[in-house]
């Protein structure tokens, strides 16, 4: 009893062992009442929970038969020349034309059933190109239009989103806001700092003490800078970073800083802690 019971690594699990308590106790970070428990020095107790951290808790996920997906994106964002640049996928948005050699086949005054089978598809393909064309366009001037408004974002990163919906791009471009919508949904943007949807770019906003706006995006960005940044022996609690925020001129309320925090699955300060 006066001695410390040294943890070993291959020791055998008991699950009739006389610690029923330690897995609350370690759930709940209670350091003093787990050395208690299990008659381990600090040493002995860090190096047991360092091996738990170091635990796949799915070991399973490492041989599933999942076949990976990939994503393909729709535009190309580069800076040239100091000016953010987009421009369409070729392998996605190719320029298709029709083959003269069928278009020349076509005789405009003969009515046989060979000539107006392939006048009548010769039709449905210059419709079909020029559709594509559209959507081609319009893809491609939305892309532009996001690009524009989030310029600081490709510059100076998540911290830097503005407010965007799309109502605010649909005006700008005298197109309906379900047109967007559509435009937007399953379309990726690559850029200098990643792969994203194009409807990552619109988030709400919150109105700053100075009279402008902040982005929710930017807001998420900051709540995890600050846990990143925060001491792990004392986590900031959600009211503590809301606090925070106010400071910074953002009034955000607790309930708001937990809704971005359970988003990016990042657990609350009580289970942040670390132990030892």
């Amino acid at each position: 009893p006066g001695t410390d019971r040294r943890f070993r690594v291959d020791a055998p699990f008991d699950p009739a062992g006389d610690q029923p308590k330690a897995i609350e106790q370690l759930a709940a970070h209670d350091v003093n009442a787990l050395r208690r428990q299990l008659g381990l020095s600090r040493e002995a107790l860090r190096e047991a929970i360092e091996l738990i951290h170091s635990l796949d808790p799915h070991p399973g996920s490492q041989i599933a038969n999942t076949t990976p997906q990939y994503i393909v994106p729709d535009v190309f964002v580069r800076k040239e020349r100091g000016v953010w640049r987009v421009r369409l996928n070729p392998d996605v948005a190719p320029r298709l034309r029709i083959n003269p050699l069928y278009s020349g086949m076509v005789k405009r005054a003969d009515r046989s059933e060979d000539n107006t089978f392939l006048r009548d598809n010769l039709q449905e393909a210059r419709w079909f190109i020029k559709s594509l064309q559209s959507r081609n366009e319009t893809l491609l001037k939305v892309a532009t239009a996001i690009v524009e408004h989030q310029r600081a974002f490709l510059d100076y990163g998540e911290e830097a989103m503005k407010p965007l919906v799309l109502r605010d791009i649909a005006d700008e471009l005298e197109m309906h806001e379900s047109t967007i919508s559509r435009v937007t949904t399953e379309k990726y943007m690559h850029t200098p700092r990643g792969i994203f949807e194009f409807k990552y770019f619109f988030s709400s906003h919150v109105a700053t003490t100075e009279g402008g706006e902040c982005s929710a995006t930017a807001i998420r960005a900051m709540v995890k800078k600050l846990i990143d940044q925060e001491d792990r022996a004392k986590p900031l609690s959600d009211h503590k970073i809301a606090g925070i925020l106010v400071e910074r001129g953002i009034h955000v309320a607790r309930r708001t800083v937990a809704k971005y925090r359970e988003s990016m699955a990042i657990p609350p300060s009580s289970e942040r802690k670390r132990l030892i």
